[in-house]
């Protein structure tokens, strides 16, 4: 029962639910009363809180004691309070509520500019970065932007090459109009087309120029809304503001239906063309799923821009500061790490003598240096991954471990087993994970000897116990597959390579090319590829197309599929870690897509580990 359950939560649509379809798919009969139990008990939850939880950054303000207001209780943490009610209904009482949230990127922003300091003398903060460099723009016009604050999605590397930031502005703008209210309301191809000069600029009517004129006649953000209620259908500011609430909370109380008839048939009144009415409409609707305000969008930016900064001139610092700020943001930390080494980033293996919690930086030999990807500057520091990474170490395990090593550096495993004092359990994971290598090059040996030495401290017997010193002469040593599927068990990454380069060969005798080869192929072409998938999006505004990031050693495959499609592969395309994929090639604009038409499981002599994909609804 526990696997068929797990078998029908892994072919649920998110948006559809749970319906008979997703019980025949998952092998059981809706015609079963206790199926059709299930069923009918599921559906009963649609449109409930998947969890209550307290907002880390919320408070109320009042006039008088907050107590007098509202009820009130204590919190699991010390000394915190938790106001009952949920914002809803903080919100209709009038009360002032104050959010404030918190950056994963600022986080990572201040990481970066200390190593800065620390390890190359510059001294930068957010305020003081060189602004219009043109290298950063580069970057960004290419759409080679993994890891940089929101800029790094999937749909916002794909329109980068198109709206080809060159300023700050653009950067503003780049971050407001991959949203649904732009994209519902039919906003986003306009504005592209008037800035390549392809569509000539006009606004619906002559009061709405200083409203529309930075946008270049198209609404974007949340404010030109606003505005062109009040001015195109003059709406007081009373209705302007009950109308930015009901946008906030359309889908659950439907209230901003009311406003259709009253909002076009003013537009059209007053001369406003009705096609572009309806879309200010529409754009409202889906600026009520989400939605920028300029400001917010404004504050986004300088950050995405610092962080693009230090991404194309301190490539090392970048990664290894998102390294120790993970998690965050829109890709694994294997993603981020295989980036980095394609852009001439040395990583260094977790290391028992090197490694500390935190991944760090070390410094690069004159003759380890390689030439980075051009456009980037050449790297002076390998990353040397942290023992955070290690999974089956706990905070104590590292601490207990660094307190050992600060006395001296282990002489070799026997006085690294005595002097940790870790678990067993612990010790094996370090082994595993290739931590060990420094004290002995075989993974195995140092396993063996690991488990032997700890076994003999918790019976206390003599180390000359015949029984536990018989070692076998020698081991196997691990192939550079079975290094990085081991480094992936423990680390969920390998910095030895990728999972997909020692099975190039395989994939090139089955006919599948890589992604750099499917890359530059010209548009059109038929072709069949392999990959692991690291991402899967169905964003609400595509209409039932799923988008879907494949990677191998080379670099990403962007997959399209269709609904038909998605339909026909779903529990392959849904499950699995590393699939082939058949189609054609769709390259426009320096934007490459693929169309899939077939998805299938590589047959291959040993398969690769299995990654958890980063999925997006």
């Amino acid at each position: 029962h526990e696997t068929t359950l797990d078998r029908l939560s892994k072919v649920i649509d998110p948006y559809a639910g749970l319906t008979e379809a997703c019980l025949v798919r998952a092998g059981l009969d809706p015609d079963v009363p206790s199926h059709q139990h299930l069923l009918h008990l599921s559906c009963e939850l649609l449109g409930t809180p998947r969890h209550l939880s307290i907002h880390p950054g919320g408070f109320l303000l009042g006039h008088e004691p907050v107590f007098d207001l509202v009820p009130i209780e204590n919190g699991s943490m010390a000394q915190r309070t938790v106001i009952q009610w949920d914002k809803e209904d903080i919100e209709t009482l009038g009360l002032f509520k104050v959010d404030l949230l918190g950056l994963g990127a600022l986080s990572h922003l201040t990481r970066c500019f200390e190593m800065l300091r620390t390890h190359r003398g510059v001294s930068l903060d957010m305020a003081t970065i060189p602004p219009q460099d043109p290298q950063t723009f580069d970057m960004c016009c290419e759409g080679d932007t993994i890891g940089v604050f929101q800029i790094e999605s999937r749909a916002q590397m794909s329109m980068l090459p198109r709206l080809r930031p060159r300023s700050y502005y653009d950067l503003v703008i780049e971050i407001s109009i991959v949203r649904p209210g732009p994209i519902t309301g039919g906003m986003v191809h306009p504005y592209l087309k008037r800035r390549t000069g392809e569509q000539e600029v006009t606004f619906p009517h002559p009061s709405l120029q200083p409203v529309l004129a930075k946008t270049l006649g198209v609404p974007l953000f949340q404010e030109q809304v606003m505005r062109l209620a009040m001015i195109a259908a003059d709406y007081t500011p009373g209705e302007a503001d009950q109308l930015r609430r009901d946008m906030a909370a359309w889908k659950q109380s439907g209230r901003i239906e009311e406003h259709r008839t009253r909002l076009i048939g003013r537009m059209i009144r007053k001369g406003i063309d009705p096609q572009f009415a309806e879309r200010v409409f529409e754009q409202i609707r889906g600026f009520g799923e989400y939605g920028f305000p300029e400001s917010h969008a404004a504050s986004f930016a300088l950050i995405s821009y610092a962080t693009a900064w230090l991404r194309c001139h301190f490539p090392a610092v970048f990664t290894c500061s998102l390294l120790n700020s993970q998690p965050m943001g829109f890709y694994a930390p294997a993603t981020l790490i295989d980036d980095a080494k394609r852009h001439g980033v040395q990583v260094r293996a977790v290391c028992i003598q090197q490694s500390t919690s935190d991944c760090t930086l070390e410094p690069l030999e004159a003759t380890q240096t390689r030439p980075p990807r051009p456009g980037f500057d050449t790297p002076r520091h390998a990353i040397r991954i942290g023992l955070r990474y290690i999974k089956g170490m706990h905070d104590r395990d590292r601490e207990r471990l660094l307190r050992a090593r600060r006395q001296r550096r282990f002489s070799d495993i026997a006085d690294f087993v005595r002097r940790s004092g870790l678990s067993e359990a612990a010790a094996l994971a370090l082994a595993e994970a290739g931590a060990l290598e420094v004290l002995e090059s075989n993974r195995r040996a140092a396993l063996w000897q690991v488990r032997g030495l700890i076994r003999e401290r918790q019976i206390s017997l003599p180390l000359e116990q015949p029984e536990l010193q018989s070692y076998p002469d020698s081991f196997v040593d691990l192939d550079q597959s079975e290094l990085i599927s081991w480094d992936y068990q423990r680390l969920s990454h390998s910095p030895r390579g990728h999972p997909l380069a020692t099975y190039r060969d395989q994939l090139r005798e089955s006919g599948l090319i890589s992604a750099a080869q499917l890359n530059s192929a010209p548009d059109g072409q038929q072709a069949r590829c392999a990959g692991i998938i690291i991402n899967r999006q169905r964003p609400s505004t595509a209409k039932g197309v799923t988008f879907m990031t494949l990677e191998d050693e080379t670099g990403f495959i962007n997959l399209v599929v269709w609904p038909s499609v998605w339909e026909r592969y779903r529990a392959l395309a849904k499950t699995a870690s590393f699939v082939g994929v058949s189609g054609r090639l769709q390259s426009q604009h320096d934007i490459v897509h693929f169309i899939v038409q077939t998805f299938w499981a590589p047959k291959l002599e040993r398969q690769p580990p299995r990654l958890a994909s980063r999925d997006f609804h």
